[in-house]
């Protein structure tokens, strides 16, 4: 299996294109200094996921920047603080601030003359908006949490995407790589559905699983990257023969 072989590149966004753990970490550090207690980065990063993945399964239709509200107020009262309604919009809202990761742009601005450039993310529509401009690159199609009204991993935003493909660009699964940082939320589903993957390993350097849960079992992938750029060089190095 080769880089070539494929047609189109499905990304998630957060994680793998934009830095979310430096927008999380940004966005709840108001909350931390309030907390009687000093928690690690990794352990910021740990209850974010719990509760975030908590509430996606509580409250699957709900747009990401309101359930970005509700995990900031969950948060909150694990660590026994109190929380303005103003405090959690805010960091509702802060995703637009959070930051692409140096390599993304131009990866994209390479990839997108070699593939179809497809993102399937648990954001909804105008977040994601804000972090497309970060991007700079025009995606040949975007399918939202909210669009679909689930968060991955649920089984129905990768049917959903796979019917999409299909249907607007005549891409059968096999076309298809679904590039992706997190285990639990991009490549175990995808091994359900025998969807071909790459690991953009961001946290290669780090412990633990930062701002994702734990992946159930042992995923597997057919390619691993510790960055979108080391994803472009091999995709050039095939390209030489």
């Amino acid at each position: 299996m080769k880089l070539t072989d494929f047609k189109a590149l499905t990304f998630d966004c957060y994680g793998t294109l934009i830095d979310w753990e430096t927008g999380i970490l940004s966005g709840l550090r108001l909350l931390v200094e309030k907390a009687d207690i000093t928690p690690t980065r990794d352990q910021i990063l740990e209850i974010f996921a719990q509760n975030e993945s908590a509430q996606e399964v509580e409250t699957p239709a709900m747009p990401y920047s309101q359930l970005l509200s509700m995990v900031y107020k969950r948060i909150a009262r694990t660590w026994g603080v109190a929380a303005t309604n103003e405090e959690a919009n805010s960091f509702g809202t802060s995703i637009p601030d959070w930051p692409e990761f140096s390599d993304s742009v131009g990866a994209l601005q390479y990839l997108k003359k070699h593939y179809k450039l497809v993102i399937l993310s648990n954001v909804d529509r105008i977040s994601f908006r804000a972090s497309n401009t970060r991007l700079q690159v025009a995606f040949d199609a975007v399918y939202t949490a909210q669009d679909i009204e689930s968060y991955k991993p649920s089984p129905r935003n990768f049917e959903y995407m796979l019917r999409r493909l299909r249907e607007d660009f005549a891409l059968e699964k096999t076309d298809v790589l679904h590039t992706a940082q997190s285990l639990f939320h991009d490549h175990v589903p995808a091994n359900r559905f025998g969807l071909a993957s790459a690991w953009i390993d961001r946290r290669h350097a780090e412990t633990g699983w930062g701002a994702t849960q734990r992946p159930p079992g042992t995923p597997t992938y057919d390619f691993r990257f510790d960055s979108m750029a080391a994803l472009v060089e091999a995709h050039q190095k095939e390209l030489l023969g």
